[in-house]
């Protein structure tokens, strides 16, 4: 993962969430809640549990429909569109992709096409290139052949990384996409979202780790039961009383020496 460096000035919103609000039944998940994230801009969305985080992300994706306010996706409504139509546009990698059949990581991969080709689904060179592309992109040529229920939990999460690039969308949701990774697969993981990023994408990451939103993103937001909290730049939005106040929990926070990132460490204190 690379240090984070400023990014040059940001073109217009492509994805545009106004005041937008959302229940579960009677439980209020998001209360106008408002933002916007542009091609090129790595925005991560942090939060306690229950924050509303994934639900934001869900709504942006078009896979709901807020109760009030608005949600526009590259200037569509993601959940009145078409699905093709939505999918030439964002793609989502979920907490916890579901695998239906054993399928090997190359065909996989493949299904991130479907929303460009015709109603054969047969894949032309567009298809395969952008494929090995992906493939490339992710380390996974050498898996390329492997079924994926071979493969560990990393190597499924970059799989599934590797179908929402194979799908040349504009912008990428990340729900969690270091949950359950060891330390070496977290950084990959984030540095995979800096790259896409830096490859014009609009990425937006629901994420927990806050030293890693610190050294990755380009800005976040930070949601507290259901609204949002603060945004801005990591080093700015990321304070000891910020943190304390929204987590209810003491911190350190200093700064990373070999990269001037924000670093935030609980402040436990020896029984």
């Amino acid at each position: 993962m690379t240090a984070r460096e400023p990014g040059p000035p940001w073109p217009d919103p492509i994805v545009d969430v106004s005041g937008v609000s959302f229940a579960y039944g009677a439980a209020l998940a998001l209360d106008g809640v408002s933002f916007t994230a542009r091609a090129g801009e790595f925005v991560g969305l942090l939060g306690p549990n229950g924050a509303g985080k994934s639900t934001l992300v869900w709504l942006a994706a078009g896979l709901a429909a807020p109760r009030s306010g608005a949600v526009r996706l590259a200037g569509l409504d993601p959940h009145r569109a078409p699905r093709r139509q939505v999918a030439r546009v964002c793609a989502l990698v979920p907490q916890e992709p579901k695998v239906a059949w054993p399928f090997t990581v190359r065909e996989a991969v493949m299904m991130g096409r479907a929303p460009r080709q015709g109603l054969l689904a047969l894949p032309d060179r567009f298809d395969q290139g952008a494929v090995q592309g992906a493939l490339e992109a992710c380390d996974l040529v050498h898996l390329a052949d492997r079924r994926l229920d071979a493969l560990s939990g990393g190597e499924r999460r970059r799989v599934f990384f590797a179908r929402a690039l194979a799908q040349e969308p504009r912008v990428l949701f990340l729900d969690e996409p270091t949950a359950f990774l060891d330390l070496g697969h977290q950084v990959a993981a984030m540095s995979m979202a800096q790259l896409a990023a830096r490859g014009g994408l609009c990425v937006v990451a629901v994420l927990h780790d806050l030293n890693l939103a610190a050294a990755a993103c380009d800005r976040v937001v930070v949601l507290s039961r259901g609204r949002v909290v603060v945004e801005g730049t990591p080093s700015d939005v990321l304070t000891e009383e910020r943190v304390r106040e929204v987590w209810q929990v003491p911190v350190w926070r200093g700064e990373n020496a070999a990269t001037g990132a924000a670093v935030v460490l609980p402040a436990l204190r020896r029984p």
